[in-house]
């Protein structure tokens, strides 16, 4: 019996060690072996200590390439990084601590920073004997945590004890403008908790909850330990673990950490603690997954492998700033880590590329916000410019915003061809339209007053990306009520369109300076304008644009002028609006692209005109820590270089978008891997919402042509190919319940061009320029289409199409 008991037990041991081998085994996979085979970048040496983030829609964690929390941000200074689960901040970062042999090391320096499109790692090479470690991390879709893994290798061939310290300081405080909320900020108290073996810290004066730990046992934890000097600012509060590890000979040894959150719950916090910790592998899997998916929808294949890689770390990037707060909504914010909130022209812009890349859900979740903050806010359909993520609104409304939701919404619903979207938002726009007219058009010429996208000081009279802007609503609106089966409303609208059209045409080109103006008003407000634009110029050491602004002044003097007119003082980016939206007159646009030209750098265009210098045409070094105080001046942007290859494409000049694209692309990976900032190519913010606008508009309804109309179940396919392009492909573009892909080759004149649809009901109408091309076949049998105003025209129907033909 004795024997039994003591065979039983020998039985039960092994079982365990089975088991524990096995677990140990899984463990060791780790998150490195989920991301062997997923597209990576790595960064460069030089920017080591400049912002990346790991993102996600709850959580999302903002340090530097080197593994350290800097006091990073300007709008609220200093507190824009670290870890968020808006509208509150949980933690100000953490640092980690490594002893062998009594020696120890701080991790706040990185050897090398590897971006992966869901996930980033650091390697430190520790200068401990024969020790690496690395530290991977992710923030898991949908959850208010971030997975954290460190995995230490030993090199050696001796085994290895090591202490390893993991301190974090909490900083659970309000999102910017809390205070008009009443979210007060409290000293955080942290307890340890034994049954998780973590810490929980609370903010003492509300429900803000962070907890930290790992799923193996710490042989110590303790409070207020301050580590390699790292000493951030707020009523947070450090607090420690400590754990004791074995590291054999060749081998990796891997060590979990969660940080979970939650600004509802101790209990909400603690179940998202062992949920993450329980499943990180899972989730990472999933999140891979998702990516992977995100990476097939509108799928691209050109020549150029720069702006082909350039154009799906877009796609990657604009997720990365989807921002999920349940008591609002899900809605795509700006930028980080500055702009972490919503804003109305962003989003007008970011979601017209958005929905060209197959994201109909963020575009429609997006939508809601904006509309639920607007109506809200203001009631009368004017389209806030700027939320905060606890409700409170910065800036109801710019008066460019209100126009540009309209034809946001014409576009979304010309892709989608959802009617229920459309009886949903139209009433919305002919309230924003009469207000748009009632309150800021008192001379009645349709052209309303105010601040549009140049946010310059006095720049609020009759702007042109307004009036541009307020027309293209009017058309736009024009179709929508048309569809909504409303013709009177349609004509109105559309003859109010076509009035802003010849008067933008008229009163806002400045024929002596080949381009639109900036803005429509009296001599005294150019005057004084331009006073203001000289102090800048002289400031900024621009000397061609100080004289060029003093002749100006001279001239507008000497004249005696007296009434309003149209006056170009700062070359503002706007003026190219008139060509963003096709209104313009083709010689007009073409005078004032080619005068546009000389106002960029190699990554783009300049915001303000003035700013740029004599060496802007071959200067491509940083601009990160030239400016010690945060501002835009001499900044060069991918909104107004996008509009530019927009404009270009618009009259016929694809070789000249694609210039735009490519210095646009220039910034890509400059400073941080798989990314584009804000100003080209290294300042403001490291991730930017209307990138999507400026690379997928340009390259799905452009090069590719793809031009949706939904709701009448056709796809209108116009394309014009850059030169230089022999072959390329777009698959998976979504449009409606239907998806289509197209194919291009050329050799010598001929083109072929295979459309393949899933929907064989649908209709692809073709139109190239008039008399372009000759001997168009479809499907190997000659056809001859028909000429519709600038176009040769052919329909079509069928799952799969090909299309040749020859250039005259």
């Amino acid at each position: 019996m004795m024997v039994i008991a003591r065979s039983f037990v020998v039985l039960l041991l092994l079982g365990f060690c089975l088991f524990q081998c096995r677990k140990k085994a899984e463990n060791q996979e780790g998150f490195q072996k989920l991301l062997t085979d997923v597209e990576h970048i790595n960064g460069k040496s030089v920017y080591m200590n400049t912002p990346y983030i790991t993102a996600g829609d709850r959580v999302y964690m903002v340090g530097t390439q080197d593994g350290a929390f800097p006091e990073l941000g300007w709008h609220v200074t200093g507190e824009m990084g670290g870890i968020w689960d808006h509208p509150v901040k949980l933690m100000d970062g953490f640092v980690a601590t490594v002893t062998s042999d009594n020696q120890s090391v701080c991790l706040m320096k990185a050897d090398t920073f590897t971006n992966f499109p869901f996930a980033n790692k650091h390697v430190f090479k520790t200068g401990l004997k024969d020790l690496v470690i690395e530290r991977t991390q992710f923030v898991p879709d949908g959850k208010e945590a971030v997975a954290l893994e460190f995995a230490f290798t030993n090199t050696g061939e001796t085994d290895q004890k090591i202490t390893f310290d993991f301190n974090g300081y909490s900083d659970l405080r309000p999102v910017w403008l809390g205070e008009r909320t009443n979210m007060i900020d409290g000293q955080d108290i942290a307890s340890w908790d034994e049954s998780s073996q973590s810490w929980m810290v609370k903010d003492s004066l509300n429900d803000w909850y962070v907890t930290f730990g790992s799923n193996i046992k710490p042989e110590k934890h303790a409070k207020g330990s301050i580590s390699c000097d790292y000493r951030p600012k707020g009523k947070g509060i450090t607090a420690s673990i400590g754990y004791s590890l074995d590291i054999p000979a060749g081998e990796t040894v891997l060590l979990p950490i969660t940080i979970s959150g939650s600004y509802v719950s101790a209990e909400k916090a603690k179940e998202t603690f062992a949920e993450v910790q329980k499943n990180a592998a899972k989730l990472l899997e999933t999140k891979k997954q998702r990516y992977a998916a995100l990476a097939e929808k509108t799928k691209l294949a050109i020549p150029d492998k720069n702006l082909e890689q350039t154009f799906r770390w877009v796609k990657y990037d604009t997720d990365w700033l989807m921002r999920d707060v349940p008591a609002f909504g899900r809605g795509l914010s700006a930028g980080a880590p500055d702009y972490p909130w919503w804003f109305g022209a962003d989003s007008e812009y970011a979601l017209r590329g958005l929905i060209a890349t197959g994201q109909t859900e963020a575009v429609l979740s997006t939508i809601a916000v904006l509309d639920k903050l607007s109506e809200k806010t203001n009631g009368n359909g004017r389209i806030v410019h700027e939320a905060s993520t606890n409700g409170a609104v910065y800036n109801p409304g710019n008066i460019n915003e209100t126009p540009q939701f309209a034809s946001l919404i014409a576009t979304v619903y010309s892709w989608t061809g959802d009617k229920n979207f459309l009886k949903k938002y139209f009433p919305v726009i002919k309230k924003g339209l009469a207000w748009l007219l009632k309150e800021n058009d008192k001379d009645g010429n349709l052209l309303p007053d105010g601040f549009g996208m140049m946010e310059i000081h006095g720049m609020n009279s009759e702007m042109t990306d307004v009036a541009a802007y307020t027309q293209k609503a009017f058309a736009d609106a024009a179709f929508l009520a048309a569809e909504m089966g409303d013709q009177t409303l349609a004509k109105q609208y559309q003859n109010n369109a076509d009035k802003l059209r010849t008067l933008i045409n008229k009163d806002f080109w400045v024929a002596e300076s080949n381009s639109f103006a900036d803005f429509i008003g009296t001599p005294k407000q150019a005057t004084s304008l331009i006073d203001d634009a000289i102090v800048r110029a002289d400031t900024l050491k621009k000397p061609w644009a100080v004289a060029e602004l003093k002749a100006a002044k001279a001239d507008i003097i000497s004249k005696n002028l007296s009434a309003k007119q149209g006056f170009v003082v700062h070359h503002n980016w706007v003026v190219n609006t008139p060509m963003e939206t096709g209104i313009a007159d083709s010689a007009k646009a073409l005078a004032a692209l080619k005068t546009a030209s000389k106002f960029v750098n190699p990554f783009g265009a300049f915001v303000t005109g003035i700013d740029r210098d004599e060496s802007a045409g071959k200067d491509e070094s940083s601009v990160a820590g030239n400016n010690k105080v945060f501002t835009y001046t001499g900044a060069v942007m991918t909104l107004p270089t996008g509009v530019l290859a927009i404009s270009e494409n618009n009259y016929g000049q694809p070789d000249a978008a694609l210039g735009y694209l490519k210095r646009m692309t220039k910034s890509f990976s400059f400073a941080l891997p798989g990314s584009i900032y804000e100003v080209s190519p290294d300042y403001g913010m490291i991730a930017q919402a209307w990138n999507v606008y400026s690379y997928a508009v340009p390259i799905v309804q452009q090069f590719f042509g793809i031009k949706p109309q939904a709701s009448k179940q056709m796809i209108r396919f116009q394309p014009q190919m850059p030169s230089e392009w022999n072959e390329a492909s777009l698959e998976n573009v979504v449009v409606g319940d239907n998806e289509i892909d197209v194919v291009f080759k050329k050799s010598g004149s001929s083109e072929q061009w295979n459309l393949t649809q899933t929907k064989e009901s649908w209709k692809v109408l073709i139109a190239f320029p008039k008399n372009k091309y000759k001997n168009w076949q479809i499907n190997g049998k000659p056809v001859q289409p028909k000429t519709e105003g600038l176009f040769n025209m052919l329909e079509v129907h069928g799952k799969n199409v090909a299309l040749s033909l020859d250039r005259n």
